[in-house]
């Protein structure tokens, strides 16, 4: 299949998704996730209609995002979706317009600064270790629910976050463990909506993002409140090893 057909594939599973949970399609933004290949292939996606595009690594998407945004007669809007080392944090502010891996204060405090020297305002998300893997980045928050000591560090992390100057928190992320069922993946999804909640009713904060969902379990993450799926192998097929 091509990568338009992919896309609409994508888009149906999107809508049926939705259907199931009652909602409505448009509160869900679709990122195509375009690491690892090449400008050609992001082309071709914009031309057969996707307007958000995730990158994981700062290097390939400095050599990308120009060549993509002068061949596309509308603008893109690019996402960080991969760990973001604090020495790198100049080089994806100028790239992108969202970051979605914000995992810690020291991070945030980074991408505060940045965006107050250029007067400007950066769309994030914080990324959230819900699941409790070790190899994942994020604040850690495995069991946020039900132990007050996690909790407590979580909401003193998250409130100094909050009220850092030049940053617009939309949401969370998280990645939900590999698994061989979707629905396993589900008590993460709705782990991390739960703490959606619980942080806006506490710090009186609006949330409205919830990226999590990825090619294998998107519209699982859909009905659980996902706003951001981000969906690479689906649209643009498997990976080449790098």
């Amino acid at each position: 299949m091509t990568i338009a057909e992919n896309i609409h594939v994508v888009r149906q599973h999107i809508e049926d998704a939705c259907a199931k949970a009652g909602r409505k399609p448009d509160e869900v933004t679709l990122i195509a996730v375009s690491k690892t290949n090449p400008a050609e292939a992001v082309i071709e996606a914009a031309v057969a209609g996707a307007q958000h595009f995730g990158e994981n690594r700062v290097e390939e998407a400095e050599s990308k995002i120009p060549v993509v945004n002068a061949q596309v007669s509308k603008p893109l809007t690019w996402h960080m979706i991969g760990h973001v080392q604090s020495r790198k944090a100049k080089d994806v502010e100028a790239l992108f317009q969202y970051v979605h891996s914000v995992d810690t204060l020291k991070l945030a405090q980074k991408f505060s600064a940045l965006s107050l020297e250029k007067g400007k305002t950066l769309d994030v998300l914080l990324e959230v270790n819900v699941s409790g893997e070790e190899a994942k980045h994020g604040f850690v928050a495995s069991q946020w629910a039900n132990d007050d000591a996690m909790k407590s560090a979580l909401w003193s992390e998250l409130e100094q976050v909050f009220a850092l100057p030049g940053l617009k928190v939309r949401g969370l992320m998280t990645m939900a463990p590999i698994v061989p069922d979707p629905q396993q993946a589900r008590p993460v999804f709705a782990s991390l909506a739960a703490l959606r909640e619980a942080l806006q009713d506490r710090f009186s904060v609006v949330l409205p993002d919830l990226s999590m969902g990825m090619t294998d379990d998107y519209p699982v993450a859909i009905e659980e409140g996902a706003t951001f799926v981000r969906v690479g192998r689906a649209i643009f097929g498997e990976r080449a090893i790098k």
